[in-house]
């Protein structure tokens, strides 16, 4: 098929109504089940029932597909914290919740393999790479405003020092699905709020709940 036919068919093909922002979320989900290796135009059109070309004209290739898609990452990742944190009455039970949320896509071993693939191709790709970095530098920022707000509400201890400690939680929120996909004991979100739970703990005034509860 010539690129003049191809661009025909992928405007014919284009339903108004199906909004990028659906498409990506499909891509995500292909994502989890194949990893990146085995994501296709195709496969993300059938998850959303629509036609190949109409991501063609949308996103250009499996490449633009994949810069979209990590673009939209970043945009969650500043939206998330918000939206969290007005559904808890305090700021570390929003935060024990926020990393469950961050992880939620890789509930399974194989999900959570798949993803990762997906990490280090951001990682090789300088165009994947900024998006992967901006998502990142949004997470640890939600993370110290969570743990600031939580020492002024005296959650944590005063004087707790927010930049290092927020630095040891989003190095136990990645490391701890790794290690629970290694050895797949439990469910993740439960290991993941073990392990926060023991880094914050310390810093808490005594008598504090139990963060796996909250």
């Amino acid at each position: 098929m010539n690129e003049h036919l191809l661009m025909e068919v992928a405007v014919a093909g284009r339903p108004r109504g199906v909004d990028d922002a659906v498409i990506l979320r499909a891509a995500a989900e292909v994502m989890g089940r194949v990893g990146p290796a085995g994501l296709t135009l195709a496969a993300v059109a059938r998850e959303v029932g629509l036609v190949p070309g109409t991501l063609i004209q949308r996103f250009g290739s499996k490449s633009g597909l994949l810069v979209a898609l990590a673009e939209q990452s970043a945009k969650d990742a500043d939206a998330l914290p918000e939206r969290v944190r007005a559904e808890h009455e305090t700021a570390l039970g929003a935060l024990a919740a926020l990393v469950v949320r961050w992880l939620a896509p890789m509930d399974t071993p194989e999900r959570f393999a798949n993803h990762l693939a997906f990490l280090c191709t951001d990682l090789a790709d300088p165009q994947l790479y900024e998006p992967a970095l901006a998502a990142h530098l949004a997470q640890r920022r939600a993370i110290e405003s969570l743990l600031a707000e939580a020492v002024a509400a005296g959650e944590l201890d005063a004087g707790t020092d927010v930049a290092v400690l927020a630095g040891s939680v989003q190095a136990i929120t990645a490391g701890a699905g790794l290690v629970w996909a290694l050895e797949r004991r439990g469910a993740l979100a439960q290991r993941l709020r073990h392990e926060l739970s023991a880094v914050l703990t310390p810093h808490m005034p005594p008598g504090h709940d139990d963060l796996e509860q909250s």
